[in-house]
C-alpha cells in the first residue's frame, strides 16, 4: 500500500533559498475533494531541464489510529494532453512554484503559491517513518501538519485571500 508520510510548515523569510536544488512550476486541479479526506487530483509539472510531467493522484486518510502525518497516496503518470484536459474539468485549481531543497532528515520541498494563495510559503518534508524527527530549519515558523485549511485541496477550493482577516492573523505572521 502506498503511504505518504510528511510534515508541513509555514515559512517566513528568504533563508530557505540557500538550500534550493531544483525548481518546477506546478498546476494542479482537484476533481474531487471530500470532507473525509479523499481527494482526486491531477498535476502538471514543468521545469527548465526536464520534459513536462503529469500525474493522476488519489489520496485518502488511512483509517482510525493513524497519525496526522500519514495518508494513503496512489499516484500514476499520465499523458500531458490528458492532464491538460482533466485540469480544465477540475472545479478547483491552484498554481505554485516548487523548490526542491537540500536538507537533512527527509525529502524537503518548498512551495511558493501564486494568485489567490500568494504570498503563502509552505515547506514539506517526506519521511520514511511517522515517528521520524528531522531537524526543522528556523525559517519553518509554524507546523501545519494535519490542519485541513492548509491542504492543497482546501487552498484550491478556499484560497487564502478569501479567508477572514482574523483567521489569517491567527496563522500568518503580520
Amino acid at each position: 500500500m502506498a503511504l505518504e508520510i510528511e510534515r508541513r510548515f509555514l515559512v517566513t523569510g528568504e533563508d530557505w533559498r540557500a538550500h534550493v536544488d531544483w525548481v518546477a512550476e506546478i498546476r494542479q486541479g482537484y476533481l474531487l475533494s471530500a470532507q473525509d479526506g479523499l481527494t482526486v487530483r491531477v498535476r502538471l509539472q514543468r521545469s527548465q531541464h526536464r520534459e513536462p510531467q503529469a500525474w493522476f493522484t488519489i489520496k485518502a486518510l488511512p483509517g482510525a489510529g493513524a497519525s496526522a502525518t500519514t495518508r494513503l497516496e496512489f499516484e500514476y503518470p499520465i499523458p500531458i494532453a490528458d492532464a491538460e484536459a482533466m485540469l480544465n474539468l477540475a472545479p478547483s485549481r491552484l498554481e505554485k512554484r516548487r523548490h526542491g531543497l537540500q536538507l537533512p532528515g527527509g525529502e524537503w520541498v518548498l512551495d511558493v503559491f501564486y494568485g489567490e494563495n500568494a504570498p503563502l510559503l509552505v515547506a514539506e518534508v517526506e519521511l520514511e517513518h511517522p515517528d521520524a524527527a528531522p531537524p526543522i530549519p528556523a525559517w519553518c515558523t509554524r507546523e501545519i501538519t494535519g490542519i485541513h485549511a492548509f491542504s492543497n485541496a482546501a487552498l484550491a477550493a478556499t484560497p487564502l485571500r478569501t479567508w477572514p482577516p482574523q483567521e489569517l492573523c491567527s496563522f500568518l505572521p503580520v
